[in-house]
């Protein structure tokens, strides 16, 4: 008996230094919104969205000035790789960095994270040739392990009560960074050429025309990673938990579902989660390959096919239709899905969007408010239905597998979903510039053929939407 109590003193006194354990105990204190652990998934989670996004508006400009690409036309190929070689290293370490996180905790990763988009961004700012602008990038996705360990931590941070608006939280952040990133990109690239009063051609920003953008984001990153000095740590690492003598959280399985061993079940053979997965990785691709044509379709020359916009003019339409995006998820679309559930949103968004995109090639011959008009329109319906698809998508990967392994299938699917986004902009890239070598073309010239295949791509999406195990799932 004497053992038996010591023992229990001893755990306990474990239970009391452990930092997940205290957490709990917040948690089940707390009264009301928790604004400041919010507050904290905000900041992160827009720490990794500002470098993709602040990218697009003047990628091109950054490629012609490298001097890589013999012909105008090729431009888009090698651009796509640049921004490629970023989702190529997320998708060869996000597994890695996850297992860390389980087993060293989430704050340690979150930090590491942060502080190397402070340390390559910059770095990409100082770009002068095309393959350190290519290296960059690859080790900042390797070693930015932001997006999956930030989703498991909003689900840890704060009581069940919240689990919703926590998530949403780092949804919400990355329709901010789609308005705050190509603003930053659009109107800080190349400021001696936009603005010669503040800066001349012998500064630095003037030998370094996308470094002030970068550096921007930089500065906000080190403001973050200071903040993040003061997160608290939500994983259990020295109590009954940790150790598994308590779980408070058992797999939501029945005896006939487990192993022969009494494990879990592999989550690969888990069917309505593979489908979602394959699903949501070619919707994924569409996304960022739409994301990488249209911003070098936007600048490129009318003789071309293209829009003739500045970098500042694709960071104006990028930003305006982020701010839409950000309206919609927040107030319109809870309310639709209430009414409509998830599949009819997922089907009726893909199907929207393919007569959209066919629209695309017929604006480039508008000019003047009315180009300007049409676009912001058609760029912020877009995003709309993107982004109705991509959250319908997520919820329904989360009610696959039960509240045990939603970690796990989380880090599937950032894998995955980094997978195919790698071949996206690469892919998009050397599209364009085939496409821009057949303006002549009698079948599908020019841009219409960019736009059909990503409308390809679109109905594979939609068709693979009526997979069974897609529907029992919901």
């Amino acid at each position: 008996m004497a053992d038996e109590a010591r023992e229990t003193l001893l755990e306990e006194k474990e239970d009391n230094n452990c930092p997940g354990c205290k957490i709990d105990r917040v948690k089940q204190e707390q009264r009301g919104i928790p604004y400041i652990h919010l507050s904290f998934i905000w900041l992160v989670s827009l720490c990794t969205a500002l470098p993709i996004s602040s990218l697009f508006p003047y990628l091109y400009f950054m490629i012609k000035d490298f001097h890589v690409a013999k012909k105008e036309e090729d431009i888009g190929f090698y651009a796509g790789f640049v921004a490629s070689s970023f989702m190529i290293g997320r998708a060869l370490t996000s597994i890695l960095w996850g297992k860390l996180a389980d087993r060293y905790g989430r704050k340690p990763i979150i930090l590491m994270g942060t502080f190397s988009v402070i340390i390559f961004n910059t770095l990409f700012g100082l770009s002068t040739s095309f393959w350190f602008a290519i290296s960059v990038r690859f080790l900042l996705g390797c070693v930015n392990c932001l997006l999956g360990v930030i989703r498991a931590y909003a689900s840890e941070i704060v009581s069940e009560e919240y689990h919703a608006l926590s998530l949403s939280v780092v949804s919400a952040s990355r329709g901010i960074g789609l308005i705050v990133g190509p603003a930053i990109g659009g109107y800080l690239a190349q400021p001696a050429e936009k603005y010669p009063n503040l800066f001349s051609q012998d500064s630095l920003f003037g030998r370094f025309p996308y470094f002030l953008p970068s550096l921007v984001i930089s500065l906000y990153a080190t403001g973050a990673l200071i903040a993040c000095w003061w997160l608290p740590e939500t994983l259990h690492t020295r109590c009954r938990i940790a150790h598994g003598r308590l779980n408070p959280n058992e797999p939501e399985y029945s005896p006939n579902e487990l192993n022969d061993g009494g494990s879990k079940p592999s989550l690969l053979r888990n069917r309505p989660l593979m489908a979602i997965i394959i699903v949501y990785c070619v919707f994924s691709l569409q996304e960022i390959a739409y994301s990488e044509i249209f911003s070098l379709w936007a600048v490129s020359d009318r003789s071309y096919g293209g829009l003739s916009f500045s970098s500042q003019d694709v960071g104006e339409v990028l930003a305006i239709s982020g701010l839409g995006l950000l309206l919609f998820q927040l107030l319109v679309y809870p309310r639709i899905e209430k009414t409509l559930g998830l599949l009819v949103i997922i089907r009726l968004s893909a199907m929207m969007l393919i007569p959209l995109l066919s629209c695309y090639p017929s604006i480039a011959s508008l000019s003047g408010l009315t180009l300007h008009l049409v676009i912001n329109c058609a760029s912020i319906l877009k995003n709309v239905l993107s982004i109705s698809l991509t959250t319908g998508l997520f919820i329904l990967l989360n009610k696959a597998v039960p509240q045990s392994q939603r970690g796990a299938a989380n880090g599937i699917s950032m894998t995955a979903m980094s997978s195919f986004k790698s071949f996206g902009p690469a892919g998009g890239g050397a599209l364009f510039a085939w496409a821009q070598k057949r303006q002549v073309a009698s079948f599908l010239p020019g841009d219409e053929m960019v736009f059909f295949v990503l409308n390809l791509v679109q109905l594979v999406g939609l068709i693979l939407t009526f997979i069974p195990y897609i529907s029992h799932n919901q």
